[in-house]
């Protein structure tokens, strides 16, 4: 079956660079690099590399714990961080600096991961999430290179696709050094496909901490805010903006600031574009310039203040989850103590939504009018705020401590 795979891949791959050049125009990066998407990754030096892949944005910053311990426990070696986006990779240069290698995670195809694993020549490879890559995964084992994936999860829709290629799926699990679950749902949907005696650890995003400065930047927003009752509508998705216009523009709340953060910057112009289409009043923040009586919408058009955005917002929304889309995390949210609302689709995040919602961190809306509705409510209910703000830190605080679960896995196979 890998063989059809192979052969699969190769009937896209002129399809891929299409695609690339299309994604290109309105975000040129797409456009970079690309030799390393056939393999050709940076020449590394001798010495042992770790080798870990996060795909885009989300991954990266989970992965920020996990890259800290790393490099307590193997100062000597050469990190290599690999992504599939942009996005992605901008998020690990601006996460971690030039102390570590970048580069794009090659095509599925034997050529070019072996042009990689030969420039590369990483000791240890460690992929984020649900990264089930068959042939990088069985050429790592040809050369007796241990594979483990983290912080894994699998929703039961995505079980259900894998199933279908289960004599793909099933050897390249199988073949893991080692696999760490988020839950007990994801070990078992996993162990299911192939995975051998996979452990939850739980999630490595619990661990991840506001960056440096989030305070500082939190006040300049408040500020800049000018004393409004800020609703945050984070990480949204497409599709999303034009609810939110639809319904909580008018909600008869005083000095309401809707406070609008796109998933991907790529997006930003995009929902200026209907912002201005509506004739909306609206600051965005790249501009600088201060939130007046008459603003209506705040467009927070900068990358890796999404922590300060919760700080300073009343309440918050989390995207992806009006629409179904699966839903984007919620931990950050809860841990800066903001109050957290979330539609019905959160497949993604299912446990830790369901988690937070029990935990009074969190309620689940059903509908755009009711997402409107529960702002309101809690806007006249400032000692509710205040209960889902402290119940957000208990829950976070609660579940921390995946990376010290991740690296006892990790340790018997760390470079010495």
């Amino acid at each position: 079956m890998r063989v059809v795979y192979t052969l699969l891949w190769w009937l896209l791959l002129p399809v891929m660079f299409l695609y690339l050049r299309w994604r290109g125009r309105k975000q040129p990066e797409y456009r970079q690099h690309w030799r390393e998407r056939l393999g050709w990754a940076p020449v590394l030096p001798p010495g042992p590399v770790i080798w870990l892949h996060t795909v885009s944005v989300g991954e990266t910053r989970a992965a920020a714990p996990l890259v800290r311990a790393l490099r307590a426990a193997c100062p000597e070696a050469t990190l290599l961080l690999s992504h599939t986006t942009p996005t992605g990779r901008a998020t690990g240069r601006e996460l971690f600096g030039p102390d570590l290698v970048q580069a794009y995670l090659p095509y599925d195809l034997p050529n070019a991961i072996d042009r990689f694993l030969d420039r590369a020549h990483p000791d240890l490879c460690i992929f984020l999430e649900t990264e089930i890559w068959p042939n990088l995964y069985a050429r790592c084992a040809a050369r007796r290179c241990p594979v483990f994936l983290v912080n894994a999860r699998l929703s039961e829709r995505s079980a259900r696709g894998y199933r279908r290629v289960a004599g793909l799926i099933r050897p390249a699990l199988a073949s893991l050094a080692g696999l760490a679950a988020q839950t007990e749902a994801d070990a078992t949907r996993l162990a299911a496909l192939g995975a051998r005696a996979p452990q939850v650890t739980g999630n490595l995003k619990f661990d991840v901490t506001a960056p440096p400065g989030t305070e500082t930047r939190a006040a300049e927003l408040r500020a800049q805010f000018a004393g409004r009752f800020v609703f945050l509508a984070a990480s949204t998705r497409e599709g999303e903006e034009k609810l939110l216009l639809d319904t909580c523009l008018e909600l008869g709340v005083p000095e309401l600031l809707l406070v609008i953060v796109p998933r991907h910057p790529q997006r930003f112009d995009e929902v200026a574009s209907l912002l201005e289409s509506r004739g909306v009043d609206t600051v965005r923040r790249s501009t600088g310039a201060q939130v007046n009586h008459d603003t209506e919408v705040f467009l927070g058009d900068s990358l890796g203040e999404l922590a300060a955005y919760y700080a300073a917002a009343d309440v918050a929304f989390v995207g992806g989850s009006l629409l179904p889309l699966g839903g984007q995390n919620l931990i950050e949210a809860a841990d800066m103590g903001c109050p957290v609302l979330i539609g019905p689709h959160t497949w993604n995040f299912l446990e830790a939504a369901e988690q937070a919602v029990a935990a009074g961190a969190a309620r689940r809306v059903s509908d755009p009018e009711d997402l409107a509705r529960q702002v309101k409510a809690l806007y006249r209910d400032p000692a509710l705020r205040a209960a889902m703000s402290a119940a957000g830190r208990d829950f976070s605080a609660a579940h921390k401590g995946a990376t010290d679960k991740v690296m006892a896995m990790l340790q018997p196979a760390l470079p010495r």
